[in-house]
């Protein structure tokens, strides 16, 4: 089985599990960013999930997912939202690991997902480009280099709307003077 096929294979799975105990969730991270951005290699998948929904259903999740041959702590995932922070699956089929963040980021993430094919024929939520750029803008106020060059790639291809968009975010959480540094940034020089 390839790894594209894996991946289908863990996120179907996975939706099955959400879905069947009425969690609203999103892809975001590195899969989201091939959506919006430039094709790369990811070895995870990000997902945002309502925390207060699963809080609700933590027994049928954790059966669902033994059901559906995911590897997890039960008492990490109770603490996890409990403190509000993400936690980790691990698929046994596939070994990919699944990073659920249980909580928006950004207040309505859940409420402005986008269905895409992310496979032909699997319409799956997919966070909005919009605030793909903004979790990447606070990512790399909390650091990360390697936001930078995915917002620049992310806003390169957004429409004018959106772009307005993250640039009122970012005023409101203040973060519209790094938004025009890393835009500001001259691109990458291949060697």
């Amino acid at each position: 089985m390839s790894m594209l096929d894996e991946f289908q294979n863990s996120l179907q799975r996975m939706t099955a599990v959400l879905r069947s105990c009425g969690i609203r969730f999103a892809i975001t991270g590195g899969v989201a960013y091939v959506v919006y951005g430039d094709p790369r290699t990811t070895y995870d998948v990000d997902l945002v999930v309502d925390g207060e929904r699963l809080r609700e259903c933590i027994p049928t999740f954790v059966v669902s997912l033994k059901q559906h041959q995911f590897l997890l702590n039960e008492n990490a995932i109770r603490e996890a939202l409990r403190k509000q922070r993400r936690f980790h699956l691990i698929d046994a089929v596939s070994t990919i690991r699944l990073d659920l963040y249980p909580g928006e980021l950004i207040s309505g993430v859940l409420d402005r997902v986008v269905e895409i094919d992310l496979f032909p024929g699997v319409p799956l939520p997919i966070v909005a480009r919009r605030d793909l750029a903004v979790c990447k803008l606070i990512w790399i106020r909390k650091g990360s280099h390697h936001s930078r060059r995915d917002l620049k790639q992310i806003l390169i291809r957004a429409a004018e709307e959106e772009t307005a968009t993250v640039r009122e975010t970012a005023a409101k959480l203040s973060l519209l003077d790094l938004l025009d540094e890393v835009l500001a940034e001259p691109d990458e020089i291949d060697a």
